[in-house]
């Protein structure tokens, strides 16, 4: 095998993972002519075929697998060093990506920047998604830590449970069932519910939840971020189900009340996973570290109303 560069390996790996030389360019700020011409030169060098190309799909072959395995354990290798000699230096250095799902918008950004202030010399890359698509992230080995509330089954993740996450019954303000106590959970079969989309976390566990209890959900409107959940529900669309972190954000209004619901709140927590076996960089350890102190002192801070509390 001749001699490889870096350059070539960063283009070659940018390509594999997307399984596009247009996607790949797109990422690098290059242009697909170039892309095309390191691909071609780094298969020259390898001595194999890297790609094939079935009908439009572009797939790895054996060769190009094994090269993206090596590509990858190179770049994490070398941001490793780059952190592991920047601590050794006394120095907090180097990127963190953080990829959270969209509820935990709500607290995250708090912590980042606390986070920031005591570490000015990182940078951060966070990217909000739905739970699909952070599935997708985790398993594609895109970023250095997940936050999400339901992590999957298996053995192949680590994952550390860090804060509280309360699910309660929203409702507008003037709803007729605002202000009762103990509401039976049967009293809300026939009202009309706005829920995530299929396959959201919050909405299998409020399904589960009233499926127990021999009642069907009504959904009436799906719709794909909590912010539009809210503006429905204020105006007048229907109840829903959502985290309480979604109260908590800087501006929120009295328009909303939390129904006293037999069954709520559905008490589930906040989890930071990463794969199994993957070495954590310095800077992603550091900031599990800060993540497990700092989450103690933000539950102190989030206080459910009392009505909320589980029943004893």
């Amino acid at each position: 095998m001749k001699p490889v560069t870096l350059h070539q390996l960063r283009v070659f790996e940018a390509a594999a993972r997307h399984n596009s030389f247009t996607r790949a360019a797109e990422e690098l700020y290059l242009t697909q002519p170039t892309v095309s011409i390191q691909v071609k030169q780094l298969t020259k060098a390898v001595g194999m075929p890297l790609f094939e190309q079935v009908g439009k799909k572009l797939f790895l072959t054996d060769a190009g697998q094994e090269l993206y395995a090596a590509s990858k354990d190179v770049f994490e290798r070398l941001s490793q060093l780059e952190m592991t000699v920047a601590d050794l230096q006394g120095m907090k250095q180097g990127s963190l990506r953080l990829a959270v799902i969209t509820t935990a918008k709500y607290f995250v950004p708090r912590l980042l920047g606390s986070f920031c202030k005591q570490y000015p010399g990182i940078k951060i890359s966070l990217k909000v998604t739905n739970h699909e698509r952070l599935i997708e992230r985790l398993n594609s080995n895109q970023d250095d830590l997940y936050i999400l509330s339901r992590p999957p089954s298996g053995n192949d993740i680590k994952k550390q449970p860090f804060l509280d996450n309360p699910l309660v019954v929203m409702a507008p303000a003037e709803h007729p069932l605002a202000g009762q106590k103990n509401i039976p959970i049967q009293r809300l079969a026939d009202e009309p519910f706005i829920m995530r989309e299929t396959g959201s976390g919050t909405r299998e566990a409020a399904e589960q939840l009233f499926a127990e209890q021999g009642v069907t959900m009504d959904v009436k409107l799906d719709l794909g971020s909590n912010e539009a959940i809210k503006e429905a529900i204020v105006g007048g669309l229907g109840l829903s189900v959502l985290s309480y972190h979604t109260l908590t954000s800087l501006g929120e209004t009295p328009r909303l009340t939390v129904l006293d619901v037999q069954g709520f709140p559905i008490h589930r927590q906040w989890h930071v996973i990463y794969p199994n076996g993957k070495q954590l960089s310095v800077v992603a350890q550091t900031f599990l570290d800060f993540l497990l102190a700092e989450s103690r002192e933000l539950a102190e801070s989030i206080h459910l109303p009392e009505s909320t509390l589980p029943k004893l």
